[in-house]
C-alpha cells in the first residue's frame, strides 16, 4: 500500500489530460502534487490530482476516461485546446463538499 509523503499545490499551467474516446481528449487544470512511497521506503512516485477531482488509478474517475499525461502551458501561452471550460462548482453537484470547521 503506497502512502502520502508529501502534497504540495500545482502552479498554474499544469493540466492533466484524459482520452474519452478514441478521437475526444480533455483537459483539467492540476490543483496539487502528491508525493507517494511504498509502506517499506521504496518506489516514490508523484501524481496530479485534477481540479475535479480525478487521479491516475482513482476509483471513482469520469466514466470511461482513461488519463493520457500531465502537460505543462506557460499561463501566458493560454490554455490546451481541449481543456474543459465547465465552473469547478458544476462539475460534481452531487459529490461530497468540503465543511468549515470549529474549533473544539
Amino acid at each position: 500500500m503506497k502512502e502520502v509523503v508529501e502534497i504540495v499545490p500545482a502552479r498554474p499551467g499544469w493540466y492533466a489530460r484524459w482520452q474519452l474516446t478514441p478521437e475526444v481528449t480533455r483537459c483539467y487544470p492540476v490543483s496539487l502534487w502528491a508525493l507517494l512511497e511504498e509502506a517499506d521506503g521504496t518506489g516514490r512516485e508523484v501524481i496530479g490530482m485534477d481540479c475535479i477531482g480525478q487521479w491516475p488509478g482513482a476509483d471513482d474517475n469520469e466514466a470511461g476516461g482513461q488519463f493520457v499525461r500531465y502537460l505543462y502551458q506557460t499561463p501566458d501561452s493560454g490554455e490546451p485546446e481541449d481543456v474543459d471550460e465547465t465552473p469547478v462548482g458544476d462539475l460534481r453537484a452531487d459529490g461530497p463538499r468540503l465543511q468549515p470547521m470549529t474549533a473544539p
